[in-house]
């Protein structure tokens, strides 16, 4: 019995983190509609209160029928609480019951594509309403992991390599300056549209690069980061306001990424690109990815993203990682710099650049952001110095970048590939 009831306090945990990452940003956004921007520590609180509450009670009297109509019940009352003890917010109510009364109609019932599709339009605005550009930078991704994604302080803090107590500082300020300048609740209307997409469209980015490569842990790939990604960015391509092209460029980047994600890691190992199995890609995110890019070539002029999607399209179409089109590629980091000239897309178009005019090119290209202060702490620098030495044959060079990449922040997995690697070398140079 009491095996019994232990499993099944872990199936309800389990299923409270599953269902909680999908709807606390869905509960959050339609709370945050109806009660205002500025009550957004309230809606915090009572999406808070609805966890805790189905932690306290689904181990004991098991799953209710439809967790997340409970899940909405449990926060739909926990607000009228708070609204009634609130002479300023007392109006909200009959809001409030609408809602519930909305959500109880999703089970099959004639109302429910309309009240999905306010949901779908609640989290836009909540997603435009956290990317605002009246805020910092750096609380703008902040503020969209707790918000749209349902991440805690010390996940976000994970994320980001922050620190929680500065995570936390973010996050207050951005509420409060949400409060204080009455930032509204909606998708901006199309003259203000071009600003507000290229924040959202950053915060996604970046999103998905963390959970792609995790900066530390033993986790290569944070599922949970790039599973919201790819959600946000199919929620954003397919509203019609948001519809455009850089987005379906988005898209159409994280789809072809996210393809390769289910051959990237074996046994805990990195297997890398050259050595991946590719009839492990997800056909169906290939597909996904391949239409994107269609609609965003409807574009009149190209983004970064068209430009890194065209990139990731020529790695999926190639049969085999020797038969990869170096040149196009290079052609394409060359275009990409022109438009945004980052020492992280100069470090990968070195890479390219080795395979079309030899390694020594490509070191040679290095030499220009070896110094740059914006790789000081980045693995991948001195691991592509190393991997281009040892290519050359310079045996004791690519030792010496492999230890140097050692000392930079990494995961598990990248650690350990780098200790494999520097091992190789090591025992190739002591052999000659």
């Amino acid at each position: 019995m009491a095996i019994s009831h232990e499993a099944e306090q872990e199936r309800a945990r389990k299923m409270v983190d599953h269902l909680f990452r999908r709807e606390a940003g869905r509960i959050a956004a339609t709370l945050t509609r109806i009660l205002g921007p500025g009550q957004l520590d309230l809606v915090d609180d009572i999406v808070q209160d609805a966890l805790v509450q189905a932690l306290r009670v689904w181990p004991y009297r098991g799953l209710p029928d439809n967790p997340r109509a409970w899940l909405i019940k449990v926060a739909r009352n926990r607000a009228l609480d708070r609204l009634r003890r609130s002479s300023t917010l007392r109006d909200k109510e009959e809001d409030l019951k609408k809602w519930i009364s909305q959500s109880r109609g999703e089970a099959g019932q004639p109302r429910e594509s309309r009240f999905v599709e306010e949901l779908s339009d609640d989290q836009l605005a909540m997603i435009f309403i956290c990317c605002h550009p009246e805020l910092p930078p750096a609380s703008r991704v902040a503020l969209t992991l707790k918000t749209v994604c349902g991440f805690s302080v010390p996940e976000i803090a994970r994320a980001l390599l922050s620190a929680q107590p500065t995570v936390a500082q973010r996050l207050v300020r951005a509420k409060r300056m949400i409060k204080r300048k009455k930032l509204p609740f909606q998708v901006p209307p199309p003259a203000d549209l071009a600003q507000r997409l290229d924040s959202v469209l950053e915060a996604v980015y970046l999103l998905f690069n963390e959970g792609y490569a995790a900066h530390s842990g033993e986790a290569l790939v944070r599922r949970d980061l790039t599973g919201e990604a790819l959600r946000l960015i199919s929620l954003l391509s397919a509203h019609p306001l948001t519809s455009k092209p850089q987005v379906h460029a988005l898209a159409a980047l994280l789809c072809l990424h996210a393809s390769r994600l289910p051959a990237r890691e074996e046994d805990g190992q990195i297997v890398l690109l050259a050595d991946q199995e590719r009839s492990r890609w997800d056909r169906r995110l290939i597909e996904q990815g391949s239409r994107h890019l269609g609609q965003a070539m409807r574009a009149q002029a190209l983004s970064r993203y068209h430009l890194q999607a065209a990139i990731a399209a020529c790695h999926v179409a190639a049969p085999g990682y020797a038969q990869t089109d170096w040149k196009k590629i290079l052609d394409l980091y060359d275009a990409l710099i022109e438009i945004q000239p980052s020492p992280i897309f100069r470090l990968n178009r070195a890479v390219a650049l080795a395979f079309v005019e030899g390694v020594e090119a490509g070191l040679e290209s290095l030499l220009e952001i070896e110094d740059n202060p914006a790789l000081r702490d980045y693995y991948l620098l001195p691991a592509t110095l190393a991997d281009l030495h040892r290519r050359a044959g310079r045996g004791r060079e690519a030792a010496r970048f492999y230890r140097r990449a050692l000392q930079c922040p990494c995961s598990g997995p990248e650690r350990r590939f780098l200790e494999r690697k520097l091992k190789q070398v090591e025992g190739a140079s002591s052999r000659s």
